[in-house]
């Protein structure tokens, strides 16, 4: 498994986020016990927190984002095919390219390893 050092980042963010929340509910509650408290406050943080860590894991807007069209000429070899090319991934942004270049599959997959090969993240 590779992981997403953004993704990793915002989760451990989140992770962090969940401690006033678990604090204030165990102070609240401490009367009640530190086991009750203990257990209500990770409720409420489960209640809370499934939904952020959803969109952490499972949010497009934190992968890599491609573009695919059909019948393109391909920027490296000329042929008529579907067309990719890497929009956005980290600090590699093409979002506002105003001359975008696509590539069949084979010259895509060709420009992909070039660069991963600078350390861009394409998957």
């Amino acid at each position: 498994m590779q992981v997403n050092c953004k993704r990793y980042g915002l989760y451990l963010l989140r992770w962090q986020a969940s401690t006033p929340i678990l604090a204030g509910v165990g102070v609240l509650l401490a009367s009640m016990g530190q086991w009750v408290a203990a257990i209500v406050a990770n409720l409420i943080g489960g209640l809370i927190f499934f939904w952020v860590d959803q969109f952490i894991f499972t949010s497009q807007s934190l992968a890599a984002q491609w573009e695919v069209k059909e019948n393109i000429t391909c920027a490296d070899c000329g042929k008529v095919a579907r067309g990719y090319r890497l929009v956005r991934s980290g600090d590699y942004d093409k979002s506002s390219d105003r001359a975008p270049q696509f590539r069949c599959e084979e010259c895509s997959k060709k420009k992909s390893e070039q660069l991963r090969s600078k350390g861009v993240k394409v998957h």
